[in-house]
């Protein structure tokens, strides 16, 4: 069983211009546990900024893909994604965990950007 640490989370946005009721906001969890990620909030116009801010305030990658979140966006909540979607979710969460690996490297550094002694 995963725990959350393993667990990965991502939102995918559409966003245009001067329009918020076209803006959308789709937030995945995978569990290497569960056979693909599923959608775990989706919402669009004033919901999609609530589920955006919500991400950012707890440092959640925010991924802009017009494209993919209208795909994703039919989905219901708690839905697995479908496999024609694995390949550039997959990619998407790949680049997501090594930018965590990276700040996760970076936040063991000093201000003076040496590693800090245990």
């Amino acid at each position: 069983m995963a725990d959350e640490k393993n667990k990965k989370k991502v939102v995918y946005g559409r966003d245009i211009v001067d329009d918020s009721m076209h803006k959308s906001a789709i937030a995945l969890e995978y569990n290497p546990d569960e056979e693909a990620p599923k959608v775990i909030a989706s919402g669009r116009g004033h919901l999609a900024d609530k589920i955006i801010d919500k991400a950012q305030e707890y440092d959640i990658p925010v991924h802009q893909d017009e494209k993919l979140a209208n795909s994703l966006s039919n989905l219901e909540i708690g839905e697995y994604i479908p496999k024609e979607l694995y390949q550039v979710v997959a990619e998407v969460l790949v680049y997501v965990d090594a930018m965590d690996r990276i700040k996760g490297r970076m936040d063991q550094k000093g201000e003076d950007g040496w590693k800090k002694k245990k």
